[in-house]
């Protein structure tokens, strides 16, 4: 009996070498399959920018928070239950009419886990780091920001002691 089994691998290459590797460490007992479904879930569920947008809008809603946010971002970020990797020593800065902030890390890739959830792969790179300081406002026009030329923007370094 002959069966036509010419189905496609539906995974991309990385998903199954990522199958593969886990399946591996898990055979050899380096590694707990129940420990890495709950670090799938933290990064699937618990960390990301659901998590920024969240004291965004706590800001923008209650000015006593947004108060507190100026003065101690880690402590009213604290107090919303976002701590953890890379969530601390955080300082918030507030765009207005008349200043734009862009945050960039010129050295690596400091950025509030905890918050915005893992960084993406341009924030990390050379080419963004160097631009996002030298030329500011192209940068963020390619984002698809265009700010009135009045508008100034302030560059701030993003650093292990502040974020």
């Amino acid at each position: 009996m002959s069966h036509d089994h010419d189905h496609e691998n539906e995974l991309d290459s990385i998903t199954a070498r990522v199958m593969a590797l886990e399946t591996a460490l898990e055979r050899k007992g380096l590694v707990d399959p129940t420990a890495v479904d709950r670090i799938i879930d933290t990064y699937e569920h618990k960390i990301g920018p659901q998590n920024g947008a969240h004291v965004v809008a706590k800001a923008w809603s209650d000015p006593d928070f947004a108060d507190w946010l100026r003065k101690d971002a880690t402590a009213a970020v604290t107090s919303l239950g976002y701590t953890g990797r890379q969530g601390e020593h955080l300082e918030a800065v507030f765009n207005t009419p008349e200043v734009h902030n862009l945050v960039v890390c010129t050295l690596c890739s400091c950025y509030p886990w905890s918050l915005l959830g893992l960084p993406p792969v341009w924030y990390k790179s050379p080419a963004y780091r160097s631009r996002a300081v030298i030329e500011p406002r192209t940068v963020l026009e390619e984002f698809g920001l265009k700010l009135p030329e009045s508008t100034q923007v302030s560059v701030w370094d993003s650093t292990a002691e502040v974020r």
